[in-house]
């Protein structure tokens, strides 16, 4: 049977004030993520906290869950507090030599194009490739990749303009050159199917506040196991050895690293928020994520057609790759930040990002939500 959507809707109390279609911004965390952090609180103190270790044994339970988000195992899964950590172990962790290339698209995530100066600062070649007029050419990225490309960060869809690149094409062809591929799936999982090794991803880091509903500073890293090999940890902690879970009597002297991505965590993690998205991810799991991804779709074309009916040029309309959840318009001669502004005054709420009025719904939106949109768009 297809998903209750009008019960899953019951889950977020945001729906109640608010015409929410913004989760590229913030996603809304539903109350069942919110009862898990607070049971775990509860739990802390009915127990004394004397059964700490067992709070890590769920962590792994959770950590299995999110590896299904990506066709993974859970030894890949590592927990991060946001995708800047996992992004820096890796550019940190590679040895860099004067004249090494960093590419990625124009008008990426600052995440990814900060790192990318930064490393030009080092001696690095920062290379950044045109879309001129939001096209993507797969021709032009691979023309941009020479024999001394050492890395390229990409996200699975542009924050503000909704390009969504093939990262099959993509990471098969960086693939056959030995070429470092980071995916920042910030912008999609939880919306999204997405197989890691399909798109031959080294590192795919995610955090869990948008599209995976959670609390802020919770996500989730994918390490290659391939990487792993070679990649060292960033930070050490108590847990670096492999059989920290003996508190009783920890090792003392050089770690033995684990083997599995857990290795790059560090010490005591965030367990309020690995609760809640281990609360969210049985919702999803529960819904079924290919449903969603086609619930998620069907609500974009709905607000495609909204925009589009109320004169926005899409870009969608006239070229491939803007197949995505983020549905971003231009409407000629506007302010799109005053026009986020207005539709919020009438408890819509959008988002406005380099021109684009950016529409973002997630599966627990519906097709009232965005028949309210188009009433906003007409009154305005």
């Amino acid at each position: 049977m297809p998903p209750n959507w009008d019960a899953v809707r019951c889950q977020f109390p945001v729906l109640q004030d608010w015409i929410y279609l913004n989760t590229a911004t913030f996603g809304p965390v539903p109350r069942c993520a919110w009862e898990a952090a607070e049971r775990h609180a509860r739990r802390r103190d009915g127990q004394a906290c004397l059964d700490f270790i067992d709070w890590f044994d769920d962590a792994d339970r959770v950590r299995a869950q999110a590896a299904n988000l990506i066709a993974a195992s859970a030894s890949d899964i590592a927990f991060v507090p946001n995708t800047a950590t996992a992004l820096g172990w890796l550019v940190q962790g590679m040895d860099w030599k004067p004249g090494d290339r960093v590419v990625a698209l124009e008008e990426e995530f600052p995440n990814l194009t900060y790192s990318g100066h930064v490393l030009a600062r080092r001696g690095a070649e920062f290379v950044e490739v045109p879309a001129p007029g939001g096209e993507f050419s797969l021709d032009r990225f691979c023309s941009a990749i020479n024999r001394r490309t050492r890395l390229v960060l990409m996200s699975t869809v542009n924050y503000s303009s909704g390009l969504r690149p093939p990262l099959a094409e993509i990471g098969a062809f960086l693939g056959e050159r030995g070429v470092r591929f980071y995916v920042d799936a910030t912008q999609s999982l939880g919306a999204l199917r997405l197989d890691a090794a399909a798109i031959h991803a080294d590192m795919i880091a995610a955090h869990g506040y948008k599209w995976l509903l959670c609390p802020s500073g919770i996500g989730l890293a994918y390490i290659r196991p391939e990487v792993r090999e070679w990649l060292p940890p960033a930070l050490y902690s108590w847990r670096s050895h492999k059989d920290w879970r003996r508190v009783d009597s920890l090792h003392h002297g050089p770690p033995d690293l684990p083997t599995d991505a857990q290795k790059y965590e560090g010490g005591i993690q965030n367990f309020p928020g690995i609760y809640a998205l281990g609360a969210v991810l049985e919702l999803m799991l529960g819904l079924g994520l290919e449903q969603i991804e086609q619930r998620v779709q069907h609500l974009a074309a709905l607000a495609r057609r909204i925009l589009r009916e109320a004169g926005a040029e899409l870009l969608s309309d006239r070229l491939s790759h803007y197949d995505a959840p983020i549905v971003a318009g231009r409407f000629a001669g506007a302010d799109v930040s005053r026009l986020a502004a207005r539709l919020r005054e009438q408890r819509v709420v959008v988002s406005a990002r380099h021109g684009y009025l950016r529409v973002s719904p997630h599966f627990f939106n519906n097709e009232g939500d965005l028949e309210r949109l188009r009433e906003a768009l007409t009154a305005i």
